[in-house]
């Protein structure tokens, strides 16, 4: 909440105006830029945000949001097919890549004007234009140069394609939304939560998908369980999952790209998607003129207040490397501004954060993986659900949702919650709130379920699975 009483006295002697032009240099408009900005602003400071690509960051054009539109065209193609059972007898239409691509756009437009008018209702200059930093209080953008009390770095990552022979060939997450023509054969290389949503995206929209991991196991630092449920049901929709290959090389031929791999198989194909990972987006940032530490990750090192090595910069977002979700970066902005410039002590708690993963069925989960819940607490109790969603029974889909619960024996809190299934990111934002509580596993048996529904399972699991 505002301080309302210290924003009413705020005047000239709160902020270094007179010595610098702002009292907050902001580089990048993304998620936690702009809210930083916005909420710095809001205290009575005097603030500059500078932006090179897009209003909105990654999120907004190339990320989470273009991302769960594409995700909600691909369900259509198994809807039209799940639908027969039910009733509906018509033909599945035809599907049109430039009508999807299209209308993303427009909305994204959209998007990027909403965030120009928010910082411009909040009085905060927007600058567009690279910016750079030139020493410990002053930015240049093209041949101007600000002066600021701070600097906040924001710019979020970058996806990153490791050199190899074709590399350029391949494509980014950058440049997949926006192909001039839908690729009938892909392959997507890369085992994490973005490799494996485009998998889904481009199966459920019709192309034939391999999906390529150097690893055992995709889906690293998530619960085991959840990890081998995944394959076996993303292996069911149709996704050629293949593990512990990569790529060798990739040359163009003339029925389009020839991949050769690390077991000598090669594939032909239309388009190479690389999601193998992405790194802090500090090039041409100007870092070599201050005392900015950067960690052996490449990101940078801040302190629990997000202050770099350098006192007057600081850092938050994907480019420090925590968790890189966007809103971890939105509230990381608000803590920053209400700390700097609010005169309020607010902090960030990184444990029990929701995440979800939008592949093919949905995967919800918050708190910790069973090996991390056994590090951490000791003795575990663990219960487990497998079931056939209810709209399967008639439609006839070979899909099975799982649930998980991770339970300290000695408190009976329960410290994880997993899923795979319909819904699942729903589902576990208000299971979330339940973690964050401290709820035993006593209370999630003494809480009603709603029927019928899937989430109802979650406060019916009695028998143990396993226990320490």
């Amino acid at each position: 909440m505002v301080n309302a009483g210290r924003l009413a006295h705020l005047d000239k002697e709160d902020f270094a105006v007179e010595k610098h032009d702002y009292d907050l240099f902001v580089i990048g408009a993304g998620s936690g830029g702009v809210r930083a900005a916005r909420m710095a602003a809001g205290f009575g400071a005097r603030v500059a945000i500078a932006e090179d690509r897009y209003m909105g960051g990654t999120c907004v054009n190339v990320g989470c949001v273009p991302k769960k539109l594409y995700v909600y065209a691909s369900e259509f193609g198994k809807a039209f097919k799940d639908a027969k059972n039910f009733g509906w007898n018509s033909a599945a239409p035809a599907f049109n890549w430039a009508t999807l691509r299209d209308n993303k756009k427009t909305e994204i437009a959209r998007l990027n004007a909403i965030y120009d008018n928010l910082l411009a209702g909040a009085h905060a200059e927007v600058i567009k234009g690279h910016a750079r930093i030139l020493d410990a209080h002053t930015v240049a953008v093209g041949a101007q140069r600000y002066s600021a009390e701070k600097i906040l770095i924001a710019t979020g990552g970058w996806p990153h394609i490791p050199p190899f022979p074709g590399s350029e060939l391949a494509i980014s997450s950058n440049e997949v939304f926006d192909l001039a023509q839908f690729p009938e054969r892909l392959v997507i290389v890369g085992g994490g939560y973005i490799a494996v949503e485009f998998a889904g995206i481009f199966n459920g929209l019709g192309a034939k998908v391999t999906q390529l991991y150097r690893g055992p196991l995709f889906l690293r630092g998530f619960d085991a369980d959840i990890r081998a449920h995944a394959a076996q049901e993303i292996a069911k929709t149709g996704v050629d999952l293949r593990f512990e290959v990569n790529v060798e090389s990739i040359s163009k031929g003339p029925g389009g790209l020839n991949v050769l791999l690390t077991d000598g198989s090669t594939l032909e194909v239309d388009a190479v998607l690389y999601a193998t990972g992405r790194k802090a987006n500090l090039e041409n940032l100007g870092l070599e003129n201050v005392n900015v530490k950067i960690s052996d990750a490449g990101t940078i090192e801040v302190d629990e207040n997000y202050c770099t090595s350098e006192p007057s910069i600081f850092a938050l977002g994907d480019v420090v490397g925590r968790m890189e979700l966007t809103p971890v970066a939105l509230a990381e902005g608000m803590s920053f501004a209400r700390r700097q410039f609010g005169g309020l002590e607010n902090t960030v708690d990184y444990e029990f954060i929701p995440t979800a993963v939008f592949c093919q069925p949905n995967i919800g989960t918050v708190g910790f993986t069973e090996d991390e819940a056994r590090a951490k607490f000791g003795p575990l109790r663990i219960f487990k659900s497998t079931f056939k969603p209810m709209k399967h029974t008639i439609s006839g889909r070979d899909e099975r949702t799982f649930m998980k619960l991770i339970v300290e024996r000695a408190s009976d809190r329960v410290v994880g919650v997993h899923m795979m299934g319909p819904d699942a990111g729903e589902i576990m934002q208000g299971i979330a709130i339940a973690l964050r509580a401290g709820a035993t596993k006593a209370v999630f048996d003494a809480t009603i379920g709603i029927h019928p529904t899937a989430a109802e399972e979650f406060v019916t699991m009695r028998e143990v699975w396993r226990e320490d």
